[in-house]
């Protein structure tokens, strides 16, 4: 076996050598090698994504720690990141210029983000919510990061099936960072079930440091604060604009009819699949946001209005009322974090502003820089599927 795995390496350095040789970002990328960087890309992401996945949940469960199971994941995930920023830089392959800037200043926000939270919990402790400030750092990186792969990607790729589904991955990554400071609500929702029926998810210890921190004692109010600490309006407004503007560049990127609800199936499939796992290993499971699929059917069915402006109008009026809607209908069927239904005028009127402005931007790579693949122009009509 090892010496199996030694003529692996070998064969790969072999293959990779004659790549190694510093280029200007955009140099036209063989079609083996844009193949094993962006399938890098997706590898580190999935890495990225089981161990964020584990480490929301575990930490509704015990106190925080540096060398915990979750955050080895996610370091693997950004050892896979950090070498292929190096490999596009030195290289410049697989990335046009204003693609290996993003990716560059989302890991260097990222790996800048990292000790800034490891300062914070050694100075205050537990930190409280997901929507702290050091972790806002942390999502704000990532998001860069895969901008920029999407990016890079969509100029690069040939055009055929592989680069729509590849794209269409690499959106779901996009959404799944986007959403993740809100599964403190769905994880916090349950948490405050776990309670009331006696049987609290959360160990001794982590209540007790979340009290002490809070200045009162382990009771159902500290408890709630714990898991529910942002206001009510957060939540639906975070889904009605931020992951519902995903899915609307993704549908107008991919091209795809059913783009925006593949994408927000393939996440909330994930989720579904996550939850009984975590359970298995005695871990706190979360809400499920079920209601997206509603939204992203809402945003498939406005692309089929021709008017970009109609389009934005009707399609933010729809969506958000699938998201408002989606979320009462969850609420009585199964579970939902609670949600402030006077917000849905605001979510709806920046949803619609947001994708008139996506309407009106070109799309990445219609001029083309030199050495990039030709694409379609922006008005070219979309693939059915």
């Amino acid at each position: 076996m090892i010496s199996r795995a030694r003529d692996t390496a070998t064969r790969a350095i072999e293959w990779a050598l004659p790549y190694w040789t510093r280029g200007p970002a955009g140099r036209e990328t063989p079609a083996d090698l844009l193949r094993v960087l962006y399938f890098g890309w997706v590898a580190a992401f999935c890495l990225k994504v089981l161990g964020a996945s584990w480490d929301v949940s575990w930490h509704f469960k015990w106190l925080r720690d540096d060398l915990a199971p979750p955050h080895l994941l996610n370091s693997a995930g950004t050892a896979i990141v950090v070498t292929l920023v190096i490999v596009h830089a030195y290289t410049g392959y697989g990335v046009d210029r204003t693609a290996l800037r993003l990716i560059q200043w989302g890991t260097g926000i990222f790996l800048i983000a990292v000790p800034i939270d490891l300062i914070n919990h050694r100075v205050n402790g537990l930190d409280i919510t997901s929507w702290s400030p050091s972790h806002a750092l942390l999502y704000i990186g990532t998001a860069f990061m895969i901008a920029g792969v999407i990016r890079g990607w969509f100029v690069s790729a040939p055009h055929g099936r592989l680069r729509s589904v590849v794209l269409g991955g690499l959106f779901a990554f996009f959404l799944e960072n986007a959403l993740f400071p809100s599964q403190h609500q769905e994880y916090g929702i349950l948490e405050i079930a776990s309670w009331d029926r006696g049987q609290p998810y959360a160990e001794p210890i982590l209540m007790q440091l979340a009290a002490d921190q809070m200045g009162r004692p382990i009771d159902r109010g500290m408890v709630v604060q714990f898991s529910l600490p942002v206001p009510e309006w957060v939540y639906p407004v975070w889904f009605g604009v931020v992951a519902l503007l995903v899915l609307v560049v993704a549908r107008r990127l991919v091209g795809w009819r059913w783009t925006a609800t593949a994408v927000a199936g393939g996440y909330v499939a994930y989720r579904a699949a996550i939850w009984p796992l975590l359970v298995a290993a005695d871990f706190p499971p979360s809400a499920v946001p079920f209601f997206l699929m509603l939204a992203a059917v809402c945003v498939d069915v406005a692309f089929m209005i021709r008017l970009p402006a109609a389009r934005a109008a009707l399609g933010a009026l729809m969506a958000t009322a699938a998201v408002y809607g989606g979320l009462a209908a969850q609420q009585a069927l199964l579970t939902a974090p609670p949600f402030m239904v006077a917000s849905a005028p605001v979510a709806a009127v920046v949803l619609g502003a947001a994708w008139f402005g996506v309407e009106r931007r070109r799309r990445p790579g219609d001029q083309a820089a030199p050495g990039a693949l030709p694409l379609p122009s922006a008005e070219a009509p979309a693939p059915s599927t």
